[in-house]
C-alpha cells in the first residue's frame, strides 16, 4: 500500500496506536500530511491498478493481527483493500479493533451505490474537518 512517509525510519515497527508517543517520531511534515489524510494520495495509483478501491475497508496493517483474525473470521479479508471506508467515517482512530470490524461486516453486507455515496461524502466532511485522527 503506497503513502507518503510521514514516520522517521527509526520508528518502531508496530501499529502507530501502539507507540506510547508517536508524535515524536514525525517527519517535519508528517503530522500535517495524517491529519490532512494527504499521506493517502499515492493510493490513488493502487485504485488505477486495480490493487485497491475507493470504498472499501481499509487495509490491517501486517502486524494487526487480532484485526487481520477478526475479518477473516467475518469474511471482510475477502473484499479488496480501499482508501476510505465505514469505519473510517464512523469513529476512524477511535474506535476500538472489534467495533471497526463490526462496520466493515455491515459494509460487506449492505454494499450499495447509495452507501459508498454516503461514505464519500462522510469523507470529505471528515477529511476537511480533521475529525477522529488521533495520530
Amino acid at each position: 500500500m503506497p503513502k507518503f512517509s510521514t514516520m522517521r525510519p527509526d520508528t518502531p515497527k508496530v501499529a502507530t496506536h501502539l507507540l506510547h508517543d508517536p508524535e515524536q517520531y514525525y517527519t517535519r511534515v508528517g503530522s500535517f500530511l495524517r491529519k490532512t489524510s494527504l499521506d493517502e494520495i499515492p493510493q490513488l495509483l493502487s485504485i488505477l491498478k486495480g490493487d485497491m478501491s475507493f470504498i472499501v475497508p481499509r487495509p490491517a496493517l501486517f502486524n494487526q493481527d487480532d484485526l487481520i483474525k477478526l475479518r477473516t473470521e467475518k469474511g471482510i479479508h475477502q473484499l479488496k483493500p480501499g482508501i476510505t471506508g465505514w469505519a473510517q467515517v464512523n469513529g476512524r482512530d477511535e474506535l476500538s479493533i472489534p467495533i471497526k470490524v463490526q462496520f466493515d461486516e455491515y459494509y460487506l453486507i449492505n454494499r450499495s451505490w447509495f452507501l459508498d455515496l454516503k461514505i464519500i461524502f462522510l469523507t470529505i466532511l471528515k477529511v476537511l474537518g480533521m475529525k477522529s485522527v488521533s495520530h
